[in-house]
C-alpha cells in the first residue's frame, strides 16, 4: 500500500533539508498522536546520521507501541537537484511487528514556479500482512497530520532548526544518487503495491501518482519476515 503526498512548503530547500535531518522536528510533526523516545546511549542526535536508529513509540504519549528501528540513506547528489531521505526500518517489537515493509521517502528541491520556496513530496509505501488494507486510513491520516505539522513549522525553518547550517556536501555518510530513473514518476513496480480495493489516493487533495511526484522509483526493498 502506498500513500503519497506532496505541498509546497513555506521556506528554502536547504533550510528543508536541514530541517528532514533533525530528529527535532521528526518528534515534533509526529507528536502529540505518535510520542518517540530514542534508545540509543546517548539518545537523539542533534542530526541524523544514515544507518540505524532504534527508538520506542507511543500513541498519545501513553499507548505503548513497541520498537522500531529507523534506518536511514540520505542522497544528495542528484542531477536534477533534489535530496531524499529514505527510511527502510522496521518494526522490532510490539504492535511495530505487524509491519513487514516499510520504505519511506521524503524529497525536497526548489519551487518549480520559482518563488524561492521548496516542493515536498512524501511517499511511504507498507506492509502489514492481512491487514494491510485496513490500515491504509490509519497511515493516511497521520500523514494528513504531518504535512499539516509540517507547513506549520516550516516558515521557522527559515533562522533555525537546531541543527548545523552545513550545506549538503558537508553531511557526512551521504550516499550519492545521480541516476535520472531515481524521480521519473509512478513506476509499476509501486504500483503493484496497492491492492485492486485499495483506496485510491490520487483522487485526494494534493496526492499525486500518476503526474511525476512519485518519490524515487528504484525496486522496492524486499519484505522482512513477518
Amino acid at each position: 500500500m502506498r500513500v503519497l503526498l506532496k505541498e509546497i512548503l513555506d521556506c528554502p530547500p536547504d533550510a528543508a533539508w536541514r530541517a528532514l535531518q533533525s530528529p527535532a522536528v521528526f518528534r515534533e510533526v509526529s507528536s502529540p498522536l505518535i510520542s518517540v523516545e530514542s534508545l540509543e546511549a546517548d539518545g537523539f542526535p542533534s542530526t541524523w546520521e544514515p544507518g540505524e536508529h532504534p527508538v520506542e513509540l507511543s500513541a498519545l504519549g501513553f499507548m505503548p507501541m513497541g520498537k522500531q528501528m529507523i534506518r536511514l540513506q540520505m542522497s544528495t547528489e542528484r542531477r536534477d537537484g533534489v535530496r531524499i531521505v529514505r527510511d527502510t526500518g522496521r518494526g522490532v517489537s510490539g504492535a511495530l511487528e505487524a509491519v513487514t515493509l516499510w520504505d519511506h521517502r521524503m524529497a525536497v528541491s526548489a519551487d518549480p514556479a520559482g518563488t524561492g520556496k521548496t516542493l515536498y513530496r512524501d511517499q511511504l509505501i507498507f506492509r502489514t500482512g492481512a491487514l494491510t488494507l485496513p490500515s491504509w486510513p490509519v497511515f493516511w491520516a497521520m500523514w494528513q497530520w504531518r504535512m499539516l505539522q509540517l507547513k506549520r513549522l516550516a516558515p521557522t525553518w527559515r533562522f533555525d532548526v537546531g541543527i548545523d547550517a552545513a550545506g549538503p556536501a558537508d553531511f557526512t555518510g551521504v550516499q550519492a544518487s545521480a541516476g535520472p530513473d531515481e524521480f521519473d514518476g509512478d513506476s509499476a513496480q509501486n504500483v503493484r503495491e496497492r491492492p485492486e480495493n485499495a483506496p485510491k489516493t490520487e483522487n485526494l487533495r494534493r496526492i499525486g501518482s500518476a503526474d511525476g511526484d512519485a518519490v524515487d522509483s528504484a525496486p522496492t526493498p524486499t519484505e522482512e519476515p513477518a
